[in-house]
């Protein structure tokens, strides 16, 4: 038996028992005669006592112990004199009578401590031992609760836990695959799947009813602190629902993990709010409403003839950032050089400081009397000691994206983004299309199995681009948590979907015609939705990324630098695959 108790576990209670215990050597300190070992292991962390006037050898055996060796202590437990009131085990210790080196380890590269000295680059080589600290392991652990949470919840709700299948075909809609060569099928190839979706509807014409999967997904595409190449849904289909009903339910599994996990009492019915009332009063299908700062409109206001970059504008919308009149130059002008990063793309930024004393000091006080600044004032439902923040552009979804970053960054720089509070909504009356620049044409906004909202169909023919959709997002503090949408369970609807999307009938049918097909055998009305696993769980855990509750990401590059991958194919493999690569550049 390696152990009797864990490192967490013994208390006052158990003084006078013997007991082993095995972990790793968190720290040792040498006082006079005696050496004292802080033993940790997944559970917590004891304190071990070795006396030299007791046992020499053993004293000495300890003295030579480095940090990370991995030991198994046989000893008993005692009151300690000095109490360590930080530390669940702080009233006792083990007086060791016996040690066992299971395994010696040389020097970390970073201190296995909550407060580490190593970088993001040093942990990720080394996550098998950024692992053993305390916060990493407690985000995974709540991983653990949520899955087993969610798994409870759906299985109460009927819902039916089915795999399916991670080699499938490539569907190019959307973003990239990641494809995968057939050594039986040379010439041809799997695709990794971005999500279960025709699969899940597949499974609603099968007649399941209610399905879920804890299921990984793939995407080929950039990277960002909420993104990994691989990465898991809590993903969910259902028939014979309606857009309420499927809100209603998942509506509830947020409510029962916010109580469970963080004892935070989501209000009984939550938000609903349009894409278009979204981009309007915060410039994003995502907002974040932990506080103010709404887009106010100032056309009417500021296009007076006075200000040729106003004049010229599609959009000119500001925010009101409470009590920042004093805003020095210098930070001002930071503002201005944050607008002008290419990641934001603004131009420029117009600031109107209200000051306490009634005074009013702008960027455009040249172009504007006081007459008008005063009507921005009015609008803006700003006070004295109020910063106004002004920016304008020649499209009016563009701008608001950049005056969404602004805001967000005011919240930042202001400590209004407190991770401890929860604000959650849903955005509903997505447009079906959006317009790609890049492949100058109309593609679907989230897939083409989305249901269009039926008093829009007759739209279809004429005007596509104002057709919305039956989708559904679920947004906590300003962060897409998940989404779906009611499903086109009408083959023809469907290909009518993927006519105006440019597919021929012949390109539809190599790419979707299981799909189509099925649904000639008495497919059901169904709906799904798909929460991103990894994003909730950092929510719950107050994280800024993604990659702390997942065990082993990757990095920006998409690479997984403690196994050194992606990497180069033995030419033998590639050959068997009958494959030839070739990195020359045109």
């Amino acid at each position: 038996m390696y152990r009797s108790n864990t490192c967490g576990e013994l208390r006052l209670s158990n003084a006078g028992q013997v007991v082993t215990l095995a972990g790793w050597v968190q720290r040792t300190r040498k006082m006079g005669g005696m050496t004292f070992v802080d033993l940790r292991d997944r559970y917590g962390i004891t304190q071990l006592v070795f006396n030299d006037a007791v046992d020499k050898e053993l004293c000495d055996r300890a003295n030579h112990l480095g940090r990370e060796f991995c030991i198994q202590v046989e000893g008993t437990v005692n009151e300690r004199e000095s109490k360590n009131k930080n530390l669940p085990t702080g009233d006792i210790e083990i007086i060791a009578s016996k040690l066992n080196i299971l395994s010696e380890s040389i020097t970390p590269p970073f201190t296995i401590e909550d407060n580490t000295d190593g970088g993001d680059d040093i942990r990720m080589k080394y996550r098998y031992l950024d692992l053993r600290r305390n916060a990493v392991r407690k985000n995974l652990e709540l991983r653990h609760r949520m899955t087993i949470l969610i798994r409870n919840f759906l299985d109460s709700k009927d819902f039916i836990e089915v795999e399916t299948p991670i080699l499938i075909g490539s569907t190019p809609e959307g973003a990239r695959d990641f494809v995968v060569p057939s050594r039986m099928n040379p010439g041809q190839f799997y695709a990794l799947p971005q999500s279960p979706q025709t699969l899940k509807q597949l499974l609603m014409v099968s007649g399941f009813d209610r399905y879920f999967q804890i299921a990984k997904c793939f995407r080929d595409e950039d990277l960002r602190a909420d993104r990994q190449p691989e990465f898991t849904q809590i993903d969910c289909e259902m028939s014979f629902v309606d857009q309420e009903d499927v809100i209603s339910l998942f509506e509830d599994m947020a409510r029962h993990l916010f109580k469970e996990v963080r004892g935070v009492e989501l209000p009984a019915k939550l938000q609903q709010m349009t894409w278009h009332e979204a981009m309007r009063r915060f410039g994003s299908d995502k907002p974040d409403l932990r506080f103010g700062m709404e887009f106010v409109e100032l056309m009417d206001v500021l296009k007076t003839g006075a200000f040729a970059v106003f004049d010229q504008a599609e959009y000119i919308g500001g925010i009101c950032v409470p009590g920042c009149a004093n805003y020095t130059r210098k930070q001002l002008d930071q503002l201005t050089d944050f607008v002008k990063r290419p990641q934001v793309g603004a131009k420029g930024l117009v600031y109107i400081k209200f000051n306490e004393d009634g005074t009013i000091k702008s960027s455009v006080d040249k172009f504007y009397g006081e007459d008008v600044l005063l009507k921005v004032k009015e609008k803006m439902g700003a006070k004295d000691g109020d910063l106004v923040l002004i920016l304008s552009g020649d499209k009016a979804n563009k701008t608001r994206t950049q005056l969404c970053t602004l805001r967000l960054e005011m919240g930042d720089r202001l400590g209004l983004r407190d991770k401890d509070k929860f604000e959650c909504l849903w955005i509903v009356d997505f447009p079906l299309f959006e317009w790609s620049d890049e492949e100058e044409r109309l593609m679907a906004t989230h897939h083409p199995f989305t249901l269009p909202n039926p008093d829009d169909i007759p739209l279809l023919d004429e005007h596509p681009e104002q057709v919305r959709a039956m989708a559904y997002d679920f947004v906590c503090n300003g962060i897409e948590v998940g989404g779906g949408s009611l499903r086109i369970h009408d083959g023809k609807l469907q290909e009518k979907m993927f006519n105006i999307l440019g597919f021929t009938l012949e390109r539809a049918m190599a790419q979707f015609g299981f799909l189509i097909n099925a649904f000639k055998y008495g497919a059901p009305p169904h709906a799904g939705l798909a929460f991103g696993l990894d994003r909730f769980v950092s929510i719950m855990a107050g994280l800024d990324s993604i990659r702390d509750c997942i065990a082993f990401p990757k990095n920006n590059s998409g690479r997984d630098v403690m196994l050194d991958a992606p990497g180069e194919l033995d030419p033998k493999q590639l050959e068997e695959l009958q494959l030839k690569v070739d990195l020359r550049q045109e």
